[in-house]
Formats: C-alpha cells, sequence, structure tokens
C-alpha cells in the first residue's frame, strides 16, 4: 500500500525543515514546498528568499525528500497585499500575517498540493489541530511562547481537515535539538520576524512607497497642537516612538517640562474627518484603554459563533443567559484577557473585558479561546 502524500510549506527555517523530518520519519511520503509570494525589490537586505530556498534545498537533500518551488506572488499582491494597503488607507493597522495564512498557506498552497495528489498539507506552525463531535478544533500548541493560533484564526474546517501540525506538542528547543541531531544545516537559523513573506525592513520606509502623504495636525484630547504628523496611515494606536513631536524651540522646551517626569507621549487616536491625530501623555492615561470593544468581518474555526449561534443572539444582544467566559487577545504577544459576549450577530461581535485592555487597536484581530481551543475572532472597528 502507498504511503499517504504530505506536502510540506518549507519556508527555509528550522520549524518547517522539522515538520518535515519527522513526517518522514513517520512513513509520510513527503514533498518540500517552497513559495516564493513578494517580487518587489526582492534582495539579500530585507526579503531572504534565494538564501531561503537555498536552505530549503540544502534541508530536502538531507532528509531525503523531493522540493518544488511555486511563485503565489501575483495571489499575495491580489488577495493580502492590496487589503493590506486598504486597511491602512482607512487608518486602520492590520495585520498582515492572518490574512496570509487564510488565503495563501491554507488555500493558494493547500489548493496546490491537492494537485499534486497529497491528501494533506502540514506546516511547521506551533498550533494543534482536533477532531471532536465529527469536526475540527484549532488549538494551542505545547509551548505557549512560541503559540500561532492566534494568526491561525481564520482557518475553516474544510482547511483543519486536511492540515497537520507536526509541531504541535514540541517545545522550540526541543525542535532545534532534533534539527541538530539530523544534522539539518539551519538547526540554529535566526527565526523571521518580518511581515509575512515580505521580510524585515524600515517600515514607515516601506509605507512610503504605497500609500500617499496626507500631513495633518498632532493634537491632544485638550486640543493643544503639538506638531505636525506625516500622514495617518503611518501611526498606530499605543505608540511611543517615531510620533515626530517638534516644532519651535518654544514647544520643544514646554513639551521637555512637561515630559521631566518621565511622562513620554502615546498615539491615543486618529481624527479621520479632521486628518488629526490624538497624543496623550503617560502609559496609563485613560484614552489609551478600553473595557470593550466592537469587531466585524468575524470568522469562527467551528462554522459560527462559540455557545449559541451569531442568529441567536442577533436581536438587540443576548436574550438567553450570558455566554461563558472567554479569553481574548487583541494582540499577538498578550495574555488571555478575560471577556464576555455581550452582543453577535452574523456581521459583528461585541465583547465586555473584565478589566480595561490597553491600547486595542482598530485592523488588528480580537482572537477568542476557550481553554486550549481558539474559537475564532474579527477586526476590531
Amino acid at each position: 500500500m502507498a504511503a499517504e502524500r504530505i506536502v510540506v510549506g518549507m519556508s527555509g527555517g528550522v520549524d518547517s525543515a522539522v515538520a518535515a523530518l519527522l513526517l518522514k520519519r513517520a512513513g509520510f511520503e513527503v514533498i518540500g514546498l517552497f513559495m516564493k509570494n513578494w517580487e518587489d525589490d526582492d534582495d539579500d537586505e530585507y526579503c531572504s528568499t534565494r538564501q531561503d530556498l537555498i536552505d530549503c534545498a540544502a534541508v530536502a537533500d538531507v532528509i531525503g525528500v523531493e522540493l518544488e518551488a511555486v511563485n503565489f506572488a501575483a495571489e499575495y499582491k491580489e488577495r493580502v497585499f492590496a487589503e493590506f494597503l486598504r486597511e491602512y488607507s482607512a487608518g486602520r493597522t492590520p495585520n498582515p500575517d492572518v490574512l496570509c495564512n487564510a488565503e495563501i498557506k491554507f488555500r493558494a498552497f493547500l489548493d496546490h498540493a491537492m494537485q499534486l495528489g497529497a491528501t494533506r498539507i502540514a506546516t511547521g506552525h506551533y498550533a494543534g489541530v482536533r477532531q471532536r463531535d465529527g469536526g475540527y478544533e484549532l488549538l494551542r500548541a505545547a509551548d505557549r511562547s512560541k503559540d500561532q493560533s492566534y494568526f491561525l484564526h481564520r482557518l475553516n474546517q474544510a482547511q483543519l481537515s486536511r492540515v497537520l501540525f507536526p509541531l504541535a506538542d514540541l517545545q522550540k528547543t526541543a525542535v532545534r535539538q532534533l534539527a541538530e541531531q539530523a544534522g539539518l544545516p539551519n538547526f540554529a537559523k535566526k527565526d523571521s520576524t518580518g511581515i509575512c513573506f515580505i521580510g524585515e525592513r524600515p517600515f514607515r520606509e516601506f509605507l512610503n512607497r504605497y500609500l500617499p502623504h496626507t500631513p495633518g495636525l498632532i493634537r491632544t484630547p485638550e486640543g493643544r497642537v503639538l506638531g505636525e504628523h506625516v500622514g495617518l496611515a503611518f501611526y498606530t494606536i499605543g505608540q511611543r516612538k517615531g510620533i515626530g513631536i517638534g516644532g519651535t524651540r518654544a514647544l520643544a522646551a514646554e513639551q521637555e517640562t512637561q515630559s521631566s517626569a518621565g511622562q513620554p507621549w502615546f498615539v491615543a487616536g486618529k481624527d479621520m474627518a479632521r486628518n488629526e491625530l490624538l497624543v496623550v501623555q503617560g502609559h496609563d492615561h485613560p484614552l489609551l484603554s478600553r473595557s470593550s470593544l466592537h469587531a466585524a468581518d468575524l470568522s469562527w474555526v467551528a462554522g459560527q459563533a462559540p455557545g449559541l449561534s451569531c442568529d441567536g443572539l442577533s436581536s438587540g444582544g443576548l436574550s438567553s443567559p450570558r455566554l461563558p467566559p472567554y479569553g481574548a487577545k487583541t494582540r499577538y504577544r498578550q495574555a488571555d484577557a478575560g471577556c464576555q459576549i455581550v452582543h453577535c450577530d452574523a456581521q459583528s461581535l461585541q465583547l465586555q473585558f473584565d478589566t480595561p485592555q490597553w491600547a486595542v487597536t482598530p485592523g488588528q484581530s480580537v482572537v477568542l479561546y476557550q481553554g486550549e481551543v481558539c474559537l475564532g475572532g474579527g477586526i476590531i472597528q
């Protein structure tokens, strides 16, 4: 009987390399697939595509698997990058990795793998999948410090039914040890932290090439003008560095006096109608915290909202007893925040936090959890 064919998305990093290694050792027929998804100024300074492909080929040779390279640059630009720019233009701060996973790594890549005769795909993500009650659950990884379920929360049942995450139960240190013991040449390679497929680069300089500059005033909630911003798209809620508050020497001296108690300035909001950037002083300023949020563009792993279907909550909020508490993340590197669903319909979700959350940012994803299970989420409005 022929071995099951699994196509592994290989990036050149150690995680996807070990994912392929483990599946090969488990007796599967493994094909590595390297995706090239960005072509604009693809050079060695920021985009390491050439070196990553070389690393992939070296790993495939050691493991003994076939490697194929495929170009999804057109799909990436149309499905991910265009939306990325639209969100920034609207004053929001999108998370391209979330959309990239849903549209490229687990859609275009999955479709291509099926054309290669694979039954399933696998990646080096730190997350898990569990079959339960006739469906599939997305789980946190055993290594909580590396868990990537936040970025995968838009995956649906059809996608999860064909996905393997071989690193689900492994710690990162164990992954590197396995790679070193197997003689994989990239066992010590640094993890990538840049924008999905675009690489690590000066972000404002990168956006400069795609978004127009529309300068406007920087002001406080009291209406005091502190300077001029370069364009609202280039700032995000909670930002402290690079705000560019400046101007006359008198203004600079005034700011220095007011900041002498160690109270830096933070971006607290954007007035799109007036093209003004709102800033406040001090990390704990009340305008930087929110006790609730509204989210739209919802995506639920199970196909419907947790507890009750969205239809059951659609008329004026909850008419039945309150749903159980959930944990929510409004950004990746964040501990779960206790919250309640106070309203949900097919288009939107309203959450109430147990304690106010800092720098809740429009455009970012809010992702709900119940224990180890990732339920899905939406885009913060």
